[in-house]
């Protein structure tokens, strides 16, 4: 059998000899053989392949216990999991982009430059559909809060109707624009405790929450579950929360398409809720003429973003449009609670 030094191993696999003897501790990479006498490492040519793996997965910053697990698996069966592991570093880099965007416009903005003044005109709606027997969402619309919330389970109303009303002092306060994410945070937390003290203690009964918190000049996103924020924009439609559930995990995996999407069994299955995961947080920059929409997924699992999109460019205020695509729901079936808040950014004369 042919034998590879520690030194000729590391060349050839392009690890350095201190990360092979890392790896042989940690059960990762053992050699394939120890000299009993003087401890050297060796290793075999067959080993490489492993080896070359450790080293591309760890330039991808994979930590070793997951690397583990990768090296364990069939090749199909990784290449999912390296699949799933970048879509979520790629999230996690789309959070961290927009907070990087979000300080370096605080730093960089010139005080008094720009006098337009910006404020919301708003309107809220939850229906219970044709279907549930009970309302278990909650839908809220102010000055400066925005927020949608979907309870499941016993007590699944209590709990989306205390996760938003933890967050209503946000809509009397004046709120600095430069810790409104620490602020928005903070308040998210708080409704998560709340919602506990109606669960007691079970996770039997959550909540979803997708909130946006208004500043004067931008809106500050907290989201977690499967309800949705979209942004109108110039005509165009965007989404701007990722769905915490299995199917939308799927998907991002590339193990589902979105035709397939549309009919799985576990199409509502939650793998984040308020009270079990931390929110995505980001901030969005505002301008005169964008509409936002908050909803519930008895909206979005019937009725299809092009037909949202036609509704709110068609709807001429914010009322208009949530009475429009709660209708457009019900006439859909109406199999689940749905609730809407549009909010339209205009602007108002300098004081």
């Amino acid at each position: 059998m042919e034998w590879l030094t520690i030194g000729t191993f590391a060349k050839a696999s392009r690890l350095s000899p201190k990360a092979l003897r890392l790896y042989d501790d940690l059960d990762l990479l053992r050699p394939a053989r120890v000299d009993p006498e003087t401890g050297y490492r060796y290793y075999t040519p067959a080993q490489l392949e492993r080896a070359r793996l450790v080293a591309w997965l760890r330039r991808l910053g994979m930590p070793l216990a997951r690397i583990r697990e990768v090296c364990a698996l069939e090749p199909a069966a990784a290449a999912g999991e390296i699949r799933a592991y970048w879509a979520g570093v790629e999230a996690e880099t789309a959070v961290r982009r927009d907070l990087a965007a979000f300080l370096v416009d605080e730093l960089t903005a010139v005080p008094g430059k720009d006098t337009t003044m910006l404020e919301l005109r708003y309107c809220a709606h939850s229906d219970r559909g044709l279907v549930r027997p009970h309302n278990q969402d909650t839908a809220y619309a102010g000055a400066r809060l925005l927020a949608v919330a979907d309870g499941f389970g016993p007590a699944g109303a209590p709990a989306s109707g205390a996760a938003v009303e933890a967050l209503r002092f946000l809509d009397t306060e004046e709120v600095p624009a430069g810790n409104v994410l620490d602020l928005l945070e903070d308040a998210v937390r708080s409704a998560g405790e709340a919602v506990r003290e109606v669960a007691h203690g079970t996770d039997e009964t959550g909540t979803t929450l997708t909130a946006l918190l208004w500043t004067g000049s931008r809106l500050a996103l907290a989201h977690i579950g499967d309800s949705r924020a979209y942004l109108l924009r110039d005509g165009d439609l965007f989404r701007i929360t990722h769905d915490h559930t299995m199917v939308q995990s799927m998907l991002d995996e590339g193990r589902l398409t979105e035709e397939e999407a549309l009919s799985h069994p576990q199409r509502t299955l939650l793998l984040k809720a308020l009270t079990t995961g931390a929110p995505d947080l980001r901030s969005h920059d505002a301008a005169p003429g964008d509409r936002y929409l908050l909803c519930s997924d008895g909206l979005s699992h019937v009725v299809p973003d092009t037909t949202v999109h036609h509704l709110l460019t068609t709807a001429p205020s914010p009322d208009t449009a949530v009475h429009h695509l709660v209708n457009t729901a019900n006439r859909a079936g109406g199999p689940d609670n749905v609730s809407c808040v549009v909010a339209d950014v205009v602007e108002t004369a300098a004081a």
